[in-house]
């Protein structure tokens, strides 16, 4: 009876671990798998779902170790030229520090929604009640920060365009005489 105890009792305990990490491993890719969205133009030409890189572009610094991320994704649309366009949403369980610092702090300098913000187009996960938070958006809305009244749960999103495209190089200079102008075309003689 000893034997066989010594024998199923670490199977047993080897199953059930299997069993945890299985189920654990499951919730993480489907953390990390794209949210489906319907996109009305075109679809994005890159889904980034890095967390933690999402969340350092987004913030301008590192999650601390009581900040734990829920979802984040990050759209961008871009052509041969370059970036386009780009957009995120984060939703995230925020630390003490992390509220400090974008509410409190503001160190974004945004300012209290007037009116609700319109989101467009969101990933499922990017859902709550409007009355249940505390707005904060640019003052030229591009970026939004949704407080939870009644927990440290924060949504976030922002939007805005790649780099602006320049003037069209200029055509090349005619070879040849050069114009009329001020300046003589030849320099002026040397004494001897």
């Amino acid at each position: 009876m000893k034997q066989f105890l010594f024998i199923f009792v670490p199977l047993l305990a080897a199953f059930i671990g299997w069993l945890a990490w299985d189920a654990g491993s499951d919730i993480g890719e489907s953390r990390d798998a794209p949210a489906a969205v319907t996109w009305d133009g075109a679809a994005p030409t890159l889904t980034m779902t890095d967390s933690d890189e999402i969340f350092k572009k987004a913030f301008w610094r590192r999650t601390s170790s009581d900040d734990e991320i829920l979802h984040a994704e990050r759209y961008e649309w871009s052509d041969e030229e370059g970036l386009l366009r780009w957009q995120w949403f984060l939703v995230v369980k925020a630390s003490p520090g992390l509220i400090t610092y974008l509410r409190d702090d503001n160190a974004f300098g945004l300012v209290p929604a007037s009116k609700k913000v319109r989101l467009g187009q969101a990933p499922a996960w990017f859902d709550f009640d409007p009355e249940d938070v505390n707005t904060l958006q640019a003052p030229l809305g591009g970026m939004s920060l949704f407080f939870s009244k009644t927990s440290n749960i924060l949504y976030a999103t922002a939007f805005g365009r790649g780099f602006t495209k320049g003037a069209p190089e200029p055509a090349p200079a005619v070879q040849g005489a050069p114009a009329p102008g001020r300046i003589p075309n030849t320099p002026p003689p040397h004494p001897k």
